[in-house]
């Protein structure tokens, strides 16, 4: 019978005891498993890909009334007494690709900065006014 040769070909050898190197340390499972372990022929194509696949927002344009009404709301944090408290919402560019996303920041004002065109909050965050797609605060109240 072909089967019953084919099925107790190793009897004579299972019962042996394992053979240990005296030459060569032991190899741990880890290790084993890891000469299996799939290649990575391409060395940061995943990295790549993820990259590519992040999305990121467009910069929206202001309108010319949305600017004028910008501006008035910058002019009363700066004619405001103290460090006004204020929630900022302005685009952030990526450093990596087109695009980028929109932060919202609340803070005290600690100053604005006419030359350099932005708003230094207390918390030392600097935040450009070409940035800003809107501002909050409790000084207009319902003026504005």
């Amino acid at each position: 019978m072909p089967g019953f040769e084919d099925e107790h070909r190793y009897d004579a050898i299972i019962s042996l005891p394992h053979h240990v190197s005296s030459t060569r340390p032991h190899m741990s499972a880890h290790d084993r498993a890891a000469q299996f372990s799939p290649f990575a022929a391409l060395t940061g194509y995943g990295a790549a890909i993820k990259e590519t696949a992040r999305l990121t927002d467009s910069r929206i344009e202001l309108s010319e009334d949305m600017r004028t009404l910008l501006d008035m709301k910058l002019q009363l944090i700066s004619d405001a007494a103290g460090e006004p408290e204020i929630t900022i919402t302005y685009f952030l560019p990526d450093k990596t690709k087109s695009g980028g996303e929109y932060i919202t920041a609340v803070g005290r004002v600690k100053r604005i900065d006419e030359y350099s065109r932005s708003i230094i909050l207390h918390d030392g965050s600097e935040i450009p006014i070409e940035a800003i797609l809107e501002l909050e605060s409790g000084l207009w109240g319902e003026m504005l």
